[in-house]
């Protein structure tokens, strides 16, 4: 018997090119469409308006292909984490974030990741393979909050731009007309700043973009983030300058701070002369410790000195609550533990 694929996840095309193999009328697939993504139905069966032997013909080969979360932490701050199994069998993160007038998930990519950056524990998991448009879109659609969802960052498991297709097919759904219909100024990439695929999706999306810099100077930042020797930074902010975004989109700078690494006045000066004249925001984030790692955060008094010293070069810096610290937050933890027991 064949294996079933699943549809949650396909674009409009992909589904025009379904019915056209299954020879079905083409108005099937702004149908399929929205079963899939308005009507939020989890079988085909459902699909009430598709005739009976179209249903019955397409039950034969595919299937909706939502799947629940196999966990979840609940911290005492409202923040969830939810923990999804991949197709491979590998675990990936979703994480919940309410605050006052809105909600935020962070979505993974991919399972494990190749990047390798020191204060990450998703990369001491290696990478174990891209998560498909749907699956990435099912940590959304999976969770009982979906509703309650007003934005979504693409900061979990994984770097977006090494899965740039599955990502870009996934936020295609989310933001068409016949998808969720959802605002691209309410999605935010982030991406270590792989210069190839940044490019792509500056051209091709609309949603806001993210960099993680962590490290103005070369030298810490290669320590910090080994990307650094194929994609520096310097090159990646001329790329974004050449860009020259415009209108609602945003691009910011995400900066972990790490105490006595990276939170100097001569940290400042270099932000400031790297993002000269750059519309952009600087996002300062507490570092969440991780085992075995000599880092630690930088207090909070310096966290705030260091925004206001950027604030006085003309740098919108603002900084990020740490959420969720006493569920292990940070990405990658909860799946590493899903993983291991998995190994029992």
């Amino acid at each position: 018997m064949p294996e079933l694929l699943p549809l949650y996840g396909k674009t409009l095309a992909e589904l025009q090119d379904i019915v056209s193999q299954e020879g079905l009328p083409p108005y099937a697939a702004m149908q399929l469409a929205d079963w899939l993504y308005k009507k939020n139905v989890e079988s085909i069966e459902a699909m009430t308006n598709i005739s009976k032997s179209a249903r019955e013909q397409l039950v034969g080969r595919y299937y909706v292909g939502l799947s629940k979360p196999e966990g979840v932490s609940a911290s005492a701050d409202g923040t969830k984490k939810y923990l999804f199994r991949s197709g491979n069998g590998k675990f990936v993160e979703a994480a919940y974030i309410p605050e006052t007038g809105r909600a935020t998930l962070c979505v993974s990519s991919q399972a494990g990741c190749k990047m390798g950056c020191l204060f990450c524990m998703t990369g001491r998991q290696g990478f174990q393979g891209n998560l498909s448009s749907g699956e990435i879109i099912n940590q959304l659609r999976s969770i009982p909050e979906f509703k309650n969802v007003t934005n979504i960052v693409y900061m979990g498991m994984g770097e977006p731009f090494d899965n740039l297709e599955n990502v870009l097919r996934s936020t295609e759904v989310l933001t068409s007309e016949w998808g969720m219909g959802w605002s691209p100024k309410r999605i935010t990439v982030s991406s270590i700043g792989i210069i190839p695929a940044m490019n792509t999706f500056l051209s091709r999306s609309s949603c806001h973009l993210a960099i993680s810099l962590h490290s103005p100077f070369d030298e810490e930042r290669r320590m910090l983030m080994p990307i650094q020797n194929v994609y520096p930074i310097a090159d990646v902010v001329e790329e974004i300058r050449k860009a020259n975004i415009a209108g609602q989109r945003r691009v910011s700078f995400e900066y972990i701070m790490f105490d006595g690494l990276n939170d100097s006045p001569r940290h400042v000066r270099e932000i400031s002369r790297l993002l000269h004249n750059l519309r952009c925001r600087v996002n300062l984030i507490r570092f969440h410790p991780i085992p075995e790692s000599s880092l630690r955060s930088a207090s909070d008094e310096t966290i705030i000195k260091f925004r206001d010293a950027l604030t006085s070069k003309g740098i919108f810096t603002t900084i990020r609550a740490s959420r969720g610290l006493d569920i292990q937050a940070a990405c990658g933890l909860l799946s590493t533990k899903g993983l291991l027991k998995n190994k029992d």
